[in-house]
């Protein structure tokens, strides 16, 4: 609050002043009529009409805030966007309603686009570029586009001719301040609601909002995010990344190569470009789950508008490529989490309920309070009957069915203890993207298609993992048995020699005996660990597994002869 109060004392102050003040009026109101509808009245019994009203009630409330967060712009449209991911927390007449909601605004005069760049880069652009179409090529609630030349020297200095050139809304910083103060004093009134406070940490999830919103505005952030980005991809002739014109890039000017290409859900260019929009979706969802399970940094905002099918007519083997675009809002997942993602894709991809359920409590979605019986029993039927239908059989699955389905279970999953670890909520909004972009370029678009052999990857790799560890911890186990015979060898040779001044008869008999031992106990464990390898490898190869198999069991022989004596 202290950052807002500052702010307002500058020629503004009325405007941000208004602007905060209404969207608390907005948050209080609805807080409100929320409060007498879902606590007063069905203390007084009138519970039956709370819920006959709940449902046009919800979609009340998400047109209004829609209709705010166009004309407010800023963050709250970012908002929006943010509440239509929370499928978790949120009913589905509010994600559903929201789920349109565009950052597209108004563009800003370029007069004061030109005030602001001519700032920032220290010269007049006529100095910095060699043309600048004025018209932007995009507007957004944080900043707006628009193509140029660069100055010959330039041109030849970085390789790049054509480029983007990208200008935050003048006073836009200020806007975010006030409407992250007002989001933090929502947030507070938030977490002193039971209803509310038991479902979600509000004020955390407030503050990772505005860790990635104030990373969206810093366009060096973005710029470090692109290379890095592109560095994961160098070898991957399936994506390109724009290069960055560092010398025209600053914290709220932005100079990227122009990639403009086709829109990834512009069919029709696509097929005129002899592009078939059915292949793409496969590639792209197989492109988005790298990020997510392999290299875990991830677009969190793959949007249409934030990726483009460029041709490569050079490549028989890649006559196209994903080109990505806009790295203001990216995600990470850490080692950690991204082992529990693998897992639960692959609980997912075998239609395995249990290890699911499973999965998301290793990930930490699941507080560990949480009776899960119930829900492994929601996922075990779901997975029975609507398992593997792609989005045009789902269409085709009679309503009542899924009426039926959320009656039965819907309570037990709204009444389980969620919590969202850290950039979660990107990995969600990232998938939801995705799959909503993979449906628009083919309706009969099947995610688990692409998700079975990915999974079946991630399951191979995991099990030769697995192999390796087992047979490193093996082999080392060994080497230290083996060699333990040895020692023992020699401490008995020096008895004999007279080395050591020992005279006992029967320590020597219990040194013979442990070395006895010892021999066996080495071909113990050396047959189980070629056993346990070979029957982890047999399910993947059938040959190699059997010879494995077969093969344990000349340690264990050895073992039984080599010690027999002594025994």
């Amino acid at each position: 609050m202290t950052s807002v109060r500052r702010d307002w004392t500058d020629p503004l102050a009325g405007e941000a002043r208004t602007r905060y003040r209404r969207i608390l009026r907005f948050a209080a109101w609805h807080l409100l009529v929320t409060w007498w509808f879902e606590l007063f009245l069905p203390r007084v019994g009138l519970r039956r009409l709370t819920e006959r009203s709940r449902a046009r009630r919800m979609r009340r409330f998400a047109q209004r805030f829609h209709g705010l967060a166009v004309e407010l712009g800023g963050l709250m449209i970012k908002v929006g966007q943010f509440m239509s991911s929370r499928l978790d927390v949120l009913p589905p007449e509010i994600t559903a309603e929201l789920e349109g909601l565009q950052d597209e605004v108004p563009p800003v005069p370029f007069p004061a686009i030109r005030a602001l760049a001519e700032a920032e880069l220290g010269a007049p652009l006529e100095a910095v570029f060699a043309s600048i179409d004025e018209t932007p090529i995009a507007a957004a609630s944080l900043g707006q586009a628009h193509r140029a030349k660069l100055l010959p020297g330039n041109a030849e200095d970085t390789g790049l001719s054509s480029v983007v050139f990208k200008v935050q809304r003048p006073g836009i910083d200020k806007i975010v301040d006030v409407d992250l103060a007002a989001l933090r004093r929502v947030g507070g009134w938030l977490s002193r609601i039971r209803i509310v406070s038991n479902r979600a940490d509000v004020p955390a999830l407030i503050k990772e909002f505005a860790q990635t919103s104030l990373e969206e505005i810093d366009y060096l952030n973005e710029a470090a995010n692109s290379e890095r980005f592109a560095a994961d991809f160098v070898d991957d002739a399936r994506v390109t990344v724009p290069g960055v014109v560092w010398e025209r890039t600053t914290r709220r000017v932005l100079t990227l190569e122009d990639v403009t290409a086709i829109k990834i859900t512009d069919a029709e260019s696509l097929r005129m470009a002899g592009i078939d929009p059915a292949s793409v979706a496969p590639v792209f969802a197989s492109v988005m789950f790298d990020q997510l399970f392999t290299n875990g940094f991830f677009h969190a905002d793959p949007h249409p508008g934030n990726i483009f099918v460029t041709p490569n007519a050079g490549s028989a083997a890649h006559p196209w490529k994903l080109t990505f675009i806009d790295f203001g809002m990216m995600g990470e997942v850490p080692a950690k989490t991204r082992s529990g993602l693998r897992k639960l894709l692959i609980a997912a991809a075998s239609r395995d309920g249990k290890g699911l359920v499973a999965a998301i409590s290793d990930v930490g979605v699941l507080m560990p309070s949480a009776d899960t019986a119930e829900l492994e029993r929601a996922m075990t039927q779901l997975f029975a009957r609507f398992g593997g239908m792609g989005f045009a059989e789902l269409r085709d699955v009679d309503p009542r069915e899924f009426r039926d389905f959320g009656a039965e279970f819907g309570n037990v999953i709204r009444s389980l203890p969620f919590q969202l670890p850290e950039n979660f909520l990107l990995i969600i909004r990232a998938m939801s993207l995705t799959s909503g972009v993979c449906s628009s370029l083919d309706v009969r678009f099947n995610l688990w298609d692409s998700v079975e052999p990915y999974a079946a990857q991630l399951l191979r790799d995991e099990r030769g993992n697995l192999v390796n560890d087992v047979a490193a911890q093996a082999f080392d186990a060994a080497a230290l048995a083996l060699r333990l015979p040895k020692r023992l060898d020699g401490l008995v040779t020096k008895l004999e020699d007279g080395a050591l001044q020992v005279s006992n008869r029967r320590l020597e008999r219990q040194i013979a005996r442990i070395i006895a031992l010892l021999k066996r106990a080495v071909g113990a464990l050396v047959f189980g660990a070629i056993l346990v390898a070979g029957s982890v490898i047999r399910a993947e190869d059938l040959v190699l597994g059997n010879v494995l198999m077969f093969g344990s069991v000349v340690p264990l022989l050895y073992g039984l002869w080599s010690g027999r004596g002594h025994l």
